[in-house]
Protein backbone atom coordinates (compact mmCIF):
# COMPACT_ATOMS: atom_id res chain seq x y z
CA UNK A 1 0.00 0.00 0.00
CA UNK A 2 1.17 3.38 -1.19
CA UNK A 3 2.08 5.84 2.13
CA UNK A 4 -0.28 8.43 3.08
CA UNK A 5 2.14 11.38 2.78
CA UNK A 6 5.58 11.03 0.96
CA UNK A 7 7.64 14.10 1.07
CA UNK A 8 10.70 14.09 -0.31
CA UNK A 9 13.84 16.85 0.26
CA UNK A 10 11.05 19.67 0.80
CA UNK A 11 12.63 23.22 0.41
CA UNK A 12 10.40 26.50 1.08
CA UNK A 13 11.34 30.39 1.06
CA UNK A 14 8.72 33.17 1.64
CA UNK A 15 10.59 36.64 0.24
CA UNK A 16 14.01 34.81 0.20
CA UNK A 17 13.85 33.42 3.74
CA UNK A 18 13.97 29.70 4.06
CA UNK A 19 11.10 28.27 6.21
CA UNK A 20 11.47 24.87 5.42
CA UNK A 21 15.04 22.67 4.67
CA UNK A 22 15.26 19.09 3.35
CA UNK A 23 12.16 17.76 5.08
CA UNK A 24 11.57 14.27 4.40
CA UNK A 25 8.64 12.40 5.86
CA UNK A 26 6.67 9.13 5.44
CA UNK A 27 3.47 8.12 7.18
CA UNK A 28 1.68 5.27 6.91
CA UNK A 29 -2.13 3.96 7.13
CA UNK A 30 -3.33 4.10 10.79
CA UNK A 31 -0.49 6.09 11.82
CA UNK A 32 -0.39 8.78 14.51
CA UNK A 33 2.36 11.42 14.34
CA UNK A 34 2.73 14.56 16.50
CA UNK A 35 4.71 17.42 14.88
CA UNK A 36 6.02 19.80 17.60
CA UNK A 37 8.77 22.54 17.37
CA UNK A 38 8.54 26.56 18.31
CA UNK A 39 6.54 29.34 16.76
CA UNK A 40 7.42 30.47 13.44
CA UNK A 41 9.58 26.98 13.27
CA UNK A 42 7.40 26.36 9.90
CA UNK A 43 4.27 23.57 11.39
CA UNK A 44 2.00 25.44 9.80
CA UNK A 45 3.97 25.73 6.53
CA UNK A 46 4.40 21.89 6.04
CA UNK A 47 0.76 21.21 6.79
CA UNK A 48 -0.49 23.35 3.76
CA UNK A 49 2.46 21.53 1.88
CA UNK A 50 0.69 18.31 2.36
CA UNK A 51 -2.68 19.97 1.39
CA UNK A 52 -1.01 21.13 -1.84
CA UNK A 53 -2.10 24.78 -0.57
CA UNK A 54 1.79 25.89 -0.80
CA UNK A 55 4.05 24.23 -4.14
CA UNK A 56 7.42 23.90 -2.63
CA UNK A 57 10.95 25.29 -4.61
CA UNK A 58 12.29 21.77 -4.42
CA UNK A 59 11.14 18.40 -3.58
CA UNK A 60 8.18 15.82 -4.33
CA UNK A 61 5.17 15.30 -2.41
CA UNK A 62 2.58 12.98 -2.83
CA UNK A 63 -0.31 12.24 -0.88
CA UNK A 64 -2.44 9.08 -1.16
CA UNK A 65 -0.08 8.17 -4.09
CA UNK A 66 -0.86 10.93 -6.18
CA UNK A 67 -0.64 14.53 -6.16
CA UNK A 68 -2.23 17.22 -3.14
CA UNK A 69 -4.41 18.56 -5.48
CA UNK A 70 -5.81 15.53 -6.53
CA UNK A 71 -6.42 13.42 -2.95
CA UNK A 72 -7.08 16.65 -0.99
CA UNK A 73 -11.02 15.60 -0.33
CA UNK A 74 -9.80 12.53 1.18
CA UNK A 75 -8.08 14.43 3.93
CA UNK A 76 -9.96 15.99 7.11
CA UNK A 77 -8.20 19.14 8.05
CA UNK A 78 -9.26 20.78 11.46
CA UNK A 79 -7.74 24.28 11.63
CA UNK A 80 -6.94 26.13 15.08
CA UNK A 81 -10.21 27.46 16.85
CA UNK A 82 -10.98 30.42 17.23
CA UNK A 83 -14.13 31.41 19.20
CA UNK A 84 -14.80 34.81 17.51
CA UNK A 85 -15.72 32.86 14.15
CA UNK A 86 -19.07 31.15 16.02
CA UNK A 87 -20.91 33.60 16.74
CA UNK A 88 -23.17 33.65 14.18
CA UNK A 89 -26.69 31.48 14.06
CA UNK A 90 -26.42 27.93 13.18
CA UNK A 91 -26.43 24.50 14.34
CA UNK A 92 -24.24 21.81 14.86
CA UNK A 93 -25.60 19.14 12.08
CA UNK A 94 -24.98 21.95 9.75
CA UNK A 95 -22.08 22.66 10.97
CA UNK A 96 -20.72 18.95 10.38
CA UNK A 97 -22.73 19.09 6.82
CA UNK A 98 -20.54 22.11 5.36
CA UNK A 99 -18.02 19.32 5.87
CA UNK A 100 -19.88 17.49 2.30
CA UNK A 101 -19.48 20.47 0.19
CA UNK A 102 -16.18 19.67 -1.11
CA UNK A 103 -18.23 16.58 -2.45
CA UNK A 104 -21.15 18.30 -4.16
CA UNK A 105 -21.80 20.25 -7.42
CA UNK A 106 -22.58 23.76 -7.56
CA UNK A 107 -25.73 24.73 -6.02
CA UNK A 108 -26.60 20.81 -5.05
CA UNK A 109 -28.61 20.71 -2.01
CA UNK A 110 -28.10 18.20 1.06
CA UNK A 111 -29.47 15.06 0.54
CA UNK A 112 -30.67 12.49 3.02
CA UNK A 113 -27.19 10.77 2.49
CA UNK A 114 -25.37 13.63 3.74
CA UNK A 115 -27.55 13.71 6.69
CA UNK A 116 -26.73 10.91 7.74
CA UNK A 117 -23.62 10.99 7.40
CA UNK A 118 -22.83 14.09 9.03
CA UNK A 119 -25.51 11.98 12.06
CA UNK A 120 -22.78 8.76 11.90
CA UNK A 121 -20.09 11.58 12.10
CA UNK A 122 -21.47 13.01 15.10
CA UNK A 123 -22.24 10.14 16.84
CA UNK A 124 -18.31 8.87 16.52
CA UNK A 125 -17.09 11.66 18.82
CA UNK A 126 -19.73 11.57 20.90
CA UNK A 127 -22.13 14.56 19.91
CA UNK A 128 -24.97 13.69 18.50
CA UNK A 129 -27.53 14.09 21.00
CA UNK A 130 -26.18 18.14 20.41
CA UNK A 131 -26.83 18.08 16.67
CA UNK A 132 -29.62 20.51 17.10
CA UNK A 133 -28.02 23.09 19.23
CA UNK A 134 -26.32 26.47 18.32
CA UNK A 135 -22.60 26.09 17.79
CA UNK A 136 -22.10 28.83 20.24
CA UNK A 137 -23.57 27.09 23.31
CA UNK A 138 -21.19 24.79 23.57
CA UNK A 139 -17.66 24.31 25.23
CA UNK A 140 -14.10 25.16 23.75
CA UNK A 141 -14.06 20.45 23.73
CA UNK A 142 -17.43 19.93 22.52
CA UNK A 143 -16.51 22.50 19.65
CA UNK A 144 -13.92 20.84 19.12
CA UNK A 145 -15.73 17.66 18.74
CA UNK A 146 -18.14 19.34 16.16
CA UNK A 147 -15.13 20.51 13.94
CA UNK A 148 -13.45 16.64 13.95
CA UNK A 149 -16.50 15.47 13.39
CA UNK A 150 -17.15 17.94 10.11
CA UNK A 151 -13.49 16.56 8.67
CA UNK A 152 -14.99 12.87 9.18
CA UNK A 153 -17.95 13.83 7.46
CA UNK A 154 -16.65 12.42 4.14
CA UNK A 155 -14.78 9.39 5.46
CA UNK A 156 -11.09 10.98 4.73
CA UNK A 157 -8.23 8.41 5.23
CA UNK A 158 -5.92 11.23 6.50
CA UNK A 159 -6.83 13.79 9.84
CA UNK A 160 -4.68 16.79 10.21
CA UNK A 161 -5.03 19.17 13.09
CA UNK A 162 -3.35 22.14 14.00
CA UNK A 163 -2.92 22.82 17.69
CA UNK A 164 -6.05 21.05 18.36
CA UNK A 165 -6.05 21.29 22.69
CA UNK A 166 -5.98 25.47 21.98
CA UNK A 167 -8.53 27.10 24.63
CA UNK A 168 -9.43 23.39 25.93
CA UNK A 169 -9.27 22.94 29.96
CA UNK A 170 -7.16 20.29 31.12
CA UNK A 171 -10.03 17.33 31.99
CA UNK A 172 -11.68 18.25 28.52
CA UNK A 173 -8.46 17.81 26.81
CA UNK A 174 -7.76 14.24 28.07
CA UNK A 175 -11.10 13.37 26.65
CA UNK A 176 -10.30 14.86 23.11
CA UNK A 177 -7.29 13.07 23.45
CA UNK A 178 -8.74 10.03 24.35
CA UNK A 179 -10.88 10.33 21.24
CA UNK A 180 -7.84 10.79 18.88
CA UNK A 181 -6.46 7.28 20.40
CA UNK A 182 -9.98 5.64 19.40
CA UNK A 183 -9.68 7.27 15.78
CA UNK A 184 -6.27 5.99 15.47
CA UNK A 185 -7.39 2.82 15.11
CA UNK A 186 -9.41 3.85 11.64
CA UNK A 187 -7.34 6.31 10.04
CA UNK A 188 -3.91 7.97 10.16
CA UNK A 189 -3.53 11.40 12.16
CA UNK A 190 -1.07 14.20 12.00
CA UNK A 191 -1.07 16.76 14.71
CA UNK A 192 0.62 19.69 14.95
CA UNK A 193 1.05 20.87 19.04
CA UNK A 194 2.36 21.92 21.33
CA UNK A 195 1.21 19.82 24.19
CA UNK A 196 4.08 17.75 24.73
CA UNK A 197 1.56 15.46 28.03
CA UNK A 198 -0.75 14.38 25.31
CA UNK A 199 2.59 13.12 22.98
CA UNK A 200 3.85 10.96 26.02
CA UNK A 201 0.37 9.16 26.25
CA UNK A 202 -1.28 8.93 23.35
CA UNK A 203 0.68 9.25 19.98
CA UNK A 204 3.05 6.76 18.36
CA UNK A 205 5.64 8.81 16.78
CA UNK A 206 6.82 12.34 17.29
CA UNK A 207 8.88 15.09 15.04
CA UNK A 208 10.15 18.36 15.84
CA UNK A 209 9.74 21.29 13.33
CA UNK A 210 12.50 24.22 13.10
CA UNK A 211 12.78 24.43 9.52
CA UNK A 212 14.66 21.02 9.30
CA UNK A 213 12.96 18.13 10.37
CA UNK A 214 14.01 15.84 13.18
CA UNK A 215 12.38 12.38 13.00
CA UNK A 216 12.81 9.05 13.42
CA UNK A 217 9.93 7.06 12.66
CA UNK A 218 9.12 6.63 16.55
CA UNK A 219 7.89 8.66 19.30
CA UNK A 220 11.23 8.82 20.67
CA UNK A 221 12.99 12.40 20.44
CA UNK A 222 16.70 12.67 21.63
CA UNK A 223 17.54 15.69 23.89
CA UNK A 224 19.91 17.02 21.00
CA UNK A 225 17.31 16.61 18.79
CA UNK A 226 14.92 18.81 20.70
CA UNK A 227 17.57 21.02 21.67
CA UNK A 228 18.67 21.89 17.82
CA UNK A 229 15.11 22.85 17.43
CA UNK A 230 13.88 25.02 20.13
CA UNK A 231 17.77 26.39 20.12
CA UNK A 232 17.53 26.46 24.34
CA UNK A 233 17.62 23.30 26.92
CA UNK A 234 14.38 21.53 27.09
CA UNK A 235 12.71 19.97 30.30
CA UNK A 236 10.30 16.66 29.71
CA UNK A 237 8.36 15.40 32.31
CA UNK A 238 6.89 12.09 30.63
CA UNK A 239 4.16 9.83 31.93
CA UNK A 240 5.35 6.16 32.80
CA UNK A 241 8.21 4.38 33.53
CA UNK A 242 11.06 5.71 33.22
CA UNK A 243 10.69 9.04 34.09
CA UNK A 244 12.96 11.55 31.66
CA UNK A 245 14.03 14.98 33.78
CA UNK A 246 16.23 17.04 31.05
CA UNK A 247 18.17 20.17 32.41
CA UNK A 248 16.93 23.26 33.95
CA UNK A 249 15.58 25.76 30.84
Amino acid sequence: MEDVIDLKDIWVSYDGVRVLEAVTLAVKDKDFLAIIGPNGGGKSTLLKVILGLIKPDRGTVKLLGDTPKNMRKYVGYVPQYHSSNLDFPITVCDVVLMGRLSHKGPLQRYNEEDRQAARDALDTVGMLEFKDRQIGELSGGQKQRVFIARSLVTKPKLLILDEPSTGIDSRTQKEFYELLNKLKSQIAIVMVTHDISAISVYVDKVGCLNRKFHYHDDKELSQHDLEVSYQCPVELIAHGVPHRVLKEH
